[in-house]
Formats: structure tokens, C-alpha cells, sequence
């Protein structure tokens, strides 16, 4: 009888050594995340901060600028490695049926999601870890006050969650991997443009731009987390909204995929 307890008690777990170190060798062996989650915010974070930089004379805004510029592009790293990387790699699971092949070993789809959201969380701090040390070695950032940092983790583990939300709300609903891909690479690229990271400054967009602009956390992170960073007086408020309007997209997403599952 206590040997079937505990059979049961294993078999509710939501999360295994096994299976996050299973889920963690996908995630890293899928090239998307490695290219545009790793590879692509440490190239452009020192290409651009060295070239805004040459062209400003005084070194405490010349600091300044970088610092902002490297805090922002680091957004891309859970854009590319959360909700671009998981949701392909979802997509592709789905089209060929594995999430039900293990369900016929036991694995129900829930626990397959917990332990692929713990091994996404892995790979992404792994990837914070490269960028911050190429931004010390190459960039030379600011230091942070203590609850500037903090404020940016929290933040950006927030914004990974509502990523998770709406990559794997996105994969459920299409269930192709051609679509999804192409949907969550406009998505990528869009964060980009009205993100301010292409070239275009918030302030030299136009009014519907600054507008789209406004809804998107990514915005707050290249314009005005710099002041946070060093510990400086903000407010919090429209960067809370825009972080409301995403978690309510990706949550819609969510739980429209849930239902369309439930259904089935």
C-alpha cells in the first residue's frame, strides 16, 4: 500500500530531473534561440553602442547612452529564446503528434509544459550570463544600484512569463510550424522596430507609432530604464500598463488555446 502511494505521488509530480534535462537538450538544440537569443543581442548591443559611442565626445553620456542602448536590446533575449524559440519548437511537436505520443507513456501535455518552462527559464539565464559578461568586457556598462538590477530581473522574468503565455497560445491555435514561424518572426521584428531598435528613436516616430509603441514593454526597456537602473525617480506607471496590455494578449492567447484544447 505504501509502495502505491508513493508510485502515485511521483506520478503527480510536475517536475523531474529527467525531464528537464530532456526538454533543456531540446531547447538548446534548436538554432533559432542560439542565433537570435544569444548570438544577435551581443553583436548588436556592441555594434551599436560603438557606434552611437564614436560620435559623442563626452564620456559620461557617452556611458550613459550605452548602458541604455545594452539594457534594452537585452529584451530580445526572451522575445528570441522564449516566445520565438518555444513556440516553433511547440509548433514542430504538435505537427508531428509527439505531445501525444507521450501521453501514451504517461507524460500528460501539463508536465511536459511545466518542465519545458523551467528548461526555457535555464537556457535564458544561461544567455543573460554570456550578454552581461560580453556588456562588462566590451561595452563597459554602468553599475546599478541594488533595486535598479533587481527591478530588471523582476521585470524581465515578467515579460518571459507573458512571452511563455502567448508563444505557446500561438502554437496551439495554428499548429504549423511554416505559420507559426513566420507569425512569431513578424512579432520578433515588430518589438523591434516600434521597440526603437532599429534605428528609429521613439521620438522620431510617428503619432501611430508612438502609439503602438506605448503598449509595448519593450519601449520602457531601450527608453527609460536607464533611469531605474541607476536608481534615479520614474514613473512606473505607463510601463505598468504596457505591461498589463501584453499579459492580457498573451493570456487571451492562453487561455483560447486552452479551451480549443479542452474541446478536443
Amino acid at each position: 500500500m505504501g509502495k502505491g502511494l508513493k508510485m502515485v505521488e511521483k506520478k503527480r509530480k510536475f517536475f523531474t530531473k529527467s525531464m528537464i534535462i530532456y526538454e533543456l537538450r531540446n531547447v538548446t538544440g534548436n538554432p533559432f534561440v542560439h542565433i537570435f537569443g544569444v548570438g544577435m543581442p551581443v553583436l548588436m548591443s556592441i555594434l551599436i553602442t560603438r557606434m552611437v559611442v564614436s560620435e559623442i565626445s563626452d564620456a559620461a553620456v557617452a556611458k550613459m547612452v550605452s548602458t541604455s542602448t545594452f539594457l534594452g536590446i537585452g529584451a530580445l533575449i526572451p522575445l528570441a529564446t522564449i516566445l520565438m524559440g518555444y513556440s516553433v519548437m511547440q509548433a514542430q511537436d504538435l505537427e508531428k503528434g509527439i505531445p501525444e505520443r507521450l501521453q501514451l507513456f504517461g507524460i500528460k501535455n501539463s508536465i511536459s509544459i511545466c518542465n519545458r518552462a523551467v528548461s526555457e527559464i535555464i537556457f535564458m539565464i544561461g544567455a543573460f550570463f554570456i550578454y552581461f559578461l560580453a556588456g562588462i568586457c566590451f561595452i563597459g556598462i554602468e553599475t546599478p544600484v541594488f533595486s535598479g538590477g533587481l527591478l530588471y530581473a523582476v521585470c524581465i522574468f515578467i515579460f518571459s512569463v507573458f512571452c511563455f503565455a502567448m508563444g505557446h497560445g500561438l502554437a496551439t491555435l495554428i499548429k504549423k510550424f511554416s505559420a507559426t514561424y513566420c507569425g512569431v518572426m513578424v512579432i520578433y521584428f515588430a518589438f523591434m522596430i516600434f521597440g526603437g531598435m532599429m534605428g528609429m528613436s521613439y521620438e522620431n516616430m510617428s503619432g501611430w507609432m508612438q502609439g503602438v509603441a506605448k503598449l509595448l514593454p519593450v519601449t520602457y526597456f531601450t527608453r527609460d530604464f536607464y533611469h531605474i537602473w541607476t536608481g534615479e525617480p520614474y514613473d512606473f506607471m505607463p510601463m505598468v500598463q504596457s505591461f498589463l496590455f501584453f499579459g492580457a494578449v498573451g493570456g487571451i492567447l492562453l487561455f483560447a488555446a486552452l479551451k480549443r484544447e479542452e474541446k478536443k
